[in-house]
């Protein structure tokens, strides 16, 4: 375990593929490499199967331009990466549900060319879900996808088994959201990076594990005493976002990062699945109701008001933008989703993330921002 409060999700971070077959070789149940957090992991939870999403690591890497362009956004390339490069050789299947183009061609990609897949599942999914046919057809299809477990494992995905599993899940968000909830204090008792690691790592260990580790550390929170400036309060906004050395940093020029909008922490885990005896479509229903995806964003904007009551929520004075290079679709609510915040009184930085990422320039226009604020008297 690694040292402090928050110890056990950093090591589980840093070794994450050490767990997952550690994982393997003390259950023998099967891992499954997810692409994107719209996969709906109950189905493979009741099915004894270890969801671990799949992540970057944020190195160089040559692999992946022989298979999609180099033009993909940083996350697609590097999520490829990671598999052609052997990382996830543990991995028996892997998933995508619906979302961008681009990552449905490096998923096409992962499936073909990493040889430890045994099996691989992409479950369509509207990216209309403001009509109302949506659910009616996301049910449709999560219920195809149980009908595919239960011929790949010979195992019956009943109601009981189901509900084990949304139970267990459930749980996690939960939790997720109590800790969270110190994030509104004054000097939050959590730092952004420690969320970070919370919510990541809730991604790919044992839900059940996870659940216990948050237990814990959140009834130890309370009494915690914080030795570092609070700072400037900042709110992310971006799609994935595990570049754990850059929240380092700007937690450590003068802001805290109380809270964010990216698939990598709150929209993974903000709403619940709500049981309603029909255990398939409750579960299909919960991922056409989360806080949106700018894939699934429209024609209404329903994420401008959610970021917003976000922020003021938790009290965040300024936030930044952490926009992978080439994201389509973040790019194109970034302009109307920056004046949205800016209309409210929240100022906006705008950086632009790559496989790597320049720390040094990165903490010169975060000093800088802000400085600017402090000069305006914003806070």
């Amino acid at each position: 375990m690694g040292s402090g409060l928050f110890g056990q999700f950093t090591a589980w971070y840093e070794r994450r593929h050490d767990y997952a077959r550690d994982w393997k070789a003390r259950t023998g149940g099967q891992v499954v490499a997810t692409m994107c957090t719209y996969t709906p992991e109950e189905l493979l939870i009741a099915a004894g199967m270890l969801p671990v999403r799949v992540l970057g690591a944020h190195e160089p890497q040559n692999v992946s331009e022989p298979h999609i362009f180099g033009m993909f956004c940083p996350f697609c390339r590097d999520s490829l990466a990671q598999g052609l490069l052997g990382r996830f050789d543990y991995a028996d299947g892997v998933t995508l549900t619906q979302s961008c183009i681009q990552y449905r061609q490096a998923f096409d990609a992962w499936r073909r060319h990493v040889p430890s897949v045994q099996w691989d599942y992409y479950c369509p999914m509207p990216n209309d879900v403001q009509s109302r046919h949506a659910k009616a057809a996301h049910r449709h299809e999560v219920r195809r996808f149980r009908e595919f477990l239960e011929q790949l494992t010979g195992r019956a995905l009943d109601e009981a088994a189901l509900n084990e599993a949304i139970g267990v899940v459930n749980e996690n968000r939960r939790l997720l959201r109590a800790l969270y909830e110190f994030r509104k204090e004054a000097n939050p008792k959590v730092t952004g990076l420690e969320a970070v690691y919370a919510a990541l790592t809730a991604q790919f260990v044992d839900k059940r594990e996870h659940n216990a580790e948050l237990k814990r550390v959140i009834a130890a929170l309370p009494d915690r005493e914080m030795e570092r400036e609070e700072g400037v309060r900042l709110m992310t906004i971006g799609s994935e976002n595990d570049d754990c050395g850059f929240m380092a940093m700007v937690e450590s020029v003068g802001a805290t990062i109380v809270i964010d909008d990216q698939c990598s922490g709150s929209r993974y885990f903000w709403n619940e699945v709500k049981v309603n005896g029909d255990a398939v479509a409750a579960i299909a229903d919960r991922y056409c109701e989360r806080p949106a995806c700018p894939t699934k964003d429209y024609p209404e904007h329903t994420r401008f008001d959610h970021v917003l009551k976000l922020a003021q929520n938790y009290k965040a004075q300024a936030a930044v933008f952490l926009q992978q290079k080439f994201c389509d679709p973040h790019e194109g609510d970034y302009p109307d989703l920056k004046r949205h915040l800016e209309a409210a009184g929240i100022p906006t930085l705008f950086l632009e993330f790559d496989i790597t990422n320049p720390i040094g320039p990165f903490r010169i226009r975060i000093e800088a921002f802000l400085e600017t604020l402090r000069e305006d008297d914003l806070f």
